[in-house]
């Protein structure tokens, strides 16, 4: 077989595949600080909030047991009441079943001038009540964790969608061109993986950059090869320098082609994290006093104080959207108690005081003036025991999530649920309607944040949702 030569030309193109494709980069990552999917990279209107912090804590925390104070449980513990919800329905394939009342295992107080009523399990977080905006009246779609944390973070149940965090980074891009604009601290492997911080359809370019697993140690939440020990920095800058200009001929011969283009973006922004990154993550940085504020080195704050400094760091240094998991690795989600809610006291001890923390260092520091900070999981739980027995089951009928600094109202509740905490009533708030209220935050309208896939644009809200702004400050 004859096999035909190849130029000069293609020879260094073939080399720049073998080197991985880096340099890309130089025009993909600099294309994207100008403009994000063919339009300008700027707001829709004046944001109130630059950046994202959201606490995600996997597998439902029980809002009757932290946040929706219900006296009527304690009166009626122990009883049975019918409830037609869709966790009864869906075990039982009954409308309407008699359900045994169960009460809070934790003494509810009240807390700040708003008198927030907060359970012993938060007691350090609820110190800072005036600064928080209760939603008490959340629902959302998915009975079971799986579907309702993939609507959680992708707005679809079933259809593979680009995550919240994705959505963000595509609209607005990072305010630090040496780190990227999502990062997902600690994700759990489970219930979506990799789809809770991917971009299904977008650029492969807006996916999340991850540290860690979800029930891992916090001193495993690094980010991999950030440093090469193999060259020296003067090498390594004019190795780049080369594939920078070989990867530019690929791009005039493969323009449009989004894996590639992701690629070399990756590799452009690794090469600048090389040189930034390092610091952001360096926690050693930080005073004892800091440390200690998150509860770094005590062993049940260990972990999630760390996380939640990180988050801090990254917040402080320019990313947008920053995801604390809180979780296991494992199948079975961190705050999922069927039938051990005592164990809810157990998971409370690890993230009270560092979400205490993050709140107050970000406010000392000037940064929660337009930092967003979401706490939630993907539903709440049932106001009745599950099976008779000493754990409550899933409920994205009604439940509670709180934001805080961005742009929302402080000390406000907004919303309810029923006299049992079983569903929400009174001012619902859809999980649709709360990311379209955060993308506002952010200032941008959900509405016109589209990408056209397929034949359609697509929209993180799909063709629902409404911004709440009841729960904005100066609306």
């Amino acid at each position: 077989m004859i096999v035909p030569p190849i130029s000069r030309r293609e020879s260094l193109a073939s080399a720049a595949c073998g080197f991985g494709s880096i340099a890309l980069a130089g025009l993909a990552h600099r294309a994207s600080a100008k403009e994000v999917g063919g339009t300008p990279a700027v707001p829709h209107h004046l944001p109130r909030a630059k950046r994202v912090i959201f606490l995600f804590m996997q597998g439902g925390p029980s809002h009757v047991d932290t946040f929706d104070y219900k006296p009527i449980l304690s009166e009626k513990h122990g009883q049975k009441f019918s409830f037609d919800d869709a966790r009864a329905l869906a075990n039982t394939g009954k409308r309407g079943t008699s359900q045994t009342v169960k009460q809070p295992l934790w003494k509810f107080r009240q807390y700040g001038e708003c008198g927030l009523w907060a359970s012993d399990l938060f007691q350090q977080t609820a110190v800072h009540a005036d600064k928080f905006c209760m939603v008490h009246s959340m629902h959302t779609e998915g009975v079971a964790h799986g579907p309702a944390t993939l609507f959680l973070h992708c707005g679809a149940t079933n259809f593979i969608r680009p995550s919240m965090g994705a959505w963000v980074n595509y609209g607005l891009g990072s305010e630090n061109e040496n780190l990227p604009g999502f990062v997902s601290i600690a994700p759990s492997p489970g219930n979506g993986g990799a789809r809770n911080y991917g971009t299904a359809f977008l650029p492969p370019r807006f996916q999340g950059t991850t540290l860690g697993v979800a029930g891992r140690p916090a001193k495993d939440a690094k980010i991999r090869d950030l440093v090469n020990a193999k060259f020296v920095p003067g090498e390594q800058s004019r190795q780049f320098a080369l594939l920078q200009s070989l990867n530019a001929e690929q791009l005039k011969q493969r323009a449009g082609d989004a894996e590639l283009e992701a690629v070399a973006n990756s590799y452009e922004l690794a090469w600048r994290m090389q040189n930034n990154a390092p610091n952001v993550i360096d926690l050693a940085e930080e005073t004892a006093t800091t440390q200690k504020m998150y509860g770094i080195g005590e062993k049940d704050t260990n972990d999630f104080g760390q996380q939640c400094l990180m988050a801090r760091r990254f917040a402080e240094a320019g990313v947008r959207y920053i995801q604390v998991t809180y979780g296991d690795a494992g199948a079975n989600p961190a705050w999922d108690q069927h039938s051990n809610l005592p164990k809810h006291e157990f998971h409370a001890k690890r993230v009270d005081k560092p979400i205490a923390g993050l709140l107050q260092d970000l406010n000392r520091r000037g940064l929660l003036e337009d930092t967003l900070v979401w706490w939630g999981g993907e539903f709440g739980r049932t106001p009745y025991a599950q099976n008779n027995g000493t754990g409550r089951d899933h409920n994205p009928g009604g439940f509670t999530m709180w934001l805080a600094g961005g742009g929302v109202k402080p000390g406000f509740s907004f919303g309810a649920t029923d006299k049992f905490g079983a569903k929400s009533i009174e001012n619902k708030v859809h999980m649709h309607d709360m990311h379209a209220t955060i993308l506002h935050l952010l200032g941008m309208n959900h509405e016109q944040l589209t990408y056209n896939y397929a034949g359609r644009d697509f929209r993180l809200t799909d063709v629902h949702g409404r911004v709440v702004r009841e729960l904005l400050q100066h609306a």
